[in-house]
């Protein structure tokens, strides 16, 4: 039974391996480390077998990625298209967290690059390289019948109206407050974000307006059901893919790094003019302080 191989597993490494918290049972810190060891083994097993069948002469390369979870999935997806595409002999392992986590693994090189929408923080302890990939404009979306009533009128239309906002250490969060101030809009904060594709399933379901890079927005409308409310090509949303070296060594690195996809959406509708300029200017003279 699976009990008595435990208490066998126990017994060779001389320690236990599970405690019982209540009702339920979990590992212990030595259960942990002999989890994680058995876990590495089970993959490499998985990797002699592929590469056995394919007759290759060692495990299969691969590439991985740190995607914060800020980041919009669907831009990450267009960013590592061509990784599957144009290397299929590469797997790609994408991994999930925060961004300083991110950049910190990066530094330790437990990463091969990371995507994101800011370059690469001072507070890392290791020479980090930002490249630039794109930019665009940023649109704000609702359901069929909210976006509806706030079309007309826009921007204005969002004062008091309800908002699903990024969470507010992203940079583009930072970008819309100082927007929503510059023209003295005072949405009605229903919720904040860490993760971009919960924000839109709550804007799918009704819960309030939400925003996103206005390259996906024919994509965003497709998949989520929602429609388009109005573009604010002043917030410019920024994409980068940093590394720690200035220049890329591995093969999907380069092909990420060196990519120029098509990040100016197709149409751009009505823009704010004075105010919009206002804050342009504040915002860029606010990056090259950061920068």
């Amino acid at each position: 039974t699976i009990s008595k191989q435990l208490r066998q597993l126990e017994a060779a490494f001389r320690t236990p391996l599970l405690r019982r918290v209540g009702r339920r049972v979990e590992l212990t810190e030595d259960g942990q480390r002999v989890f994680q060891y058995a876990e590495a083994i089970f993959t490499i097993g998985r990797e002699l077998q592929d590469a056995v069948g394919r007759g290759a002469t060692g495990p299969r390369p691969q590439i991985v990625v740190g995607v914060p979870d800020v980041l919009p999935k669907l831009i990450a997806h267009r960013l590592l298209r061509p990784v599957v595409c144009d290397h299929p002999e590469i797997r790609l392992v994408c991994v999930e967290a925060r961004h300083d986590d991110l950049l910190t693994e990066l530094a330790v090189h437990r990463l091969d690059v990371v995507l994101s929408d800011a370059p690469a923080s001072l507070g890392v302890n290791a020479p980090l390289f930002s490249h630039p990939l794109g930019e665009c404009g940023t649109a704000f979306f609702a359901e069929p019948v909210l976006a509806e009533r706030l079309r007309s009128g826009f921007p204005e239309s969002l004062d008091g109206a309800p908002m699903l906002l990024p969470a507010a250490r992203t940079m583009v969060r930072r970008d819309l407050d100082r927007w929503f101030m510059t023209l003295g809009l005072r949405p009605r904060v229903v919720a904040e974000f860490e993760d971009s594709a919960l924000m839109k399933v709550f804007g799918q379901e009704g819960a309030g307006v939400f925003c996103a890079p206005a390259a996906i927005e024919r994509e965003i409308e497709c998949r989520y059901g929602v429609r388009v409310i109005g573009r604010a090509g002043e917030i410019v949303q920024r994409f980068y893919a940093i590394t720690v070296r200035r220049h890329a060594q591995h093969p999907a690195v380069e092909t990420i790094c060196r990519q120029s996809p098509e990040f100016a959406p197709k149409r751009m509708g009505p823009m704010v003019t004075d105010a919009g300029a206002a804050f342009h200017s504040r915002s860029e003279g606010s990056r090259d302080t950061q920068s």
